[in-house]
């Protein structure tokens, strides 16, 4: 069965750092690419990043761009999204998904959309506040 898992949430003031992790289990990261999402609260679910089965192909939404990096630990099957620079409107449910090894689509890049994830993680609050 693949699986994800989000950890790393929390609360933390404007200007405040996180990282945040997503743990995959049932299949390797070389396998399927990777992507972040979130979810405020009356808003729809939007991406944030994305990286690739290679590893070399990463996406961002425009309003985390140059604050976010996404990257990832082959050994321990890990992909990370590091937030900087954090803003009050950052504030979400942040879930990492992936469209599971089955994935056809190109070894290079990944898919922004959502509606191309199939497995989901059950999600972590980042909350930014001061």
């Amino acid at each position: 069965q693949y699986r994800v898992v989000e950890s790393g949430g929390g609360l933390v003031q404007p200007g405040g750092s996180l990282r945040l992790s997503c743990a995959a289990f049932g299949f390797t990261l070389g396998h399927a690419p990777i992507g972040w999402f979130r979810q405020a609260p009356g808003k729809e679910r939007e991406g944030v990043s994305c990286i690739s089965m290679n590893g070399g192909g990463t996406n961002y939404t425009n309003s985390v761009k140059g604050r976010f990096t996404i990257s990832r630990d082959n050994a321990k099957n890990t992909v990370y999204l590091q937030m900087n620079s954090l803003k009050p409107e950052d504030t979400a449910v942040y879930y990492c998904a992936t469209p599971g090894p089955l994935y056809s689509g190109s070894y290079y890049s990944c898919p922004p959309a959502k509606y191309d994830y199939e497995y989901w993680g059950r999600g972590t609050q980042v909350t930014v506040s001061s």
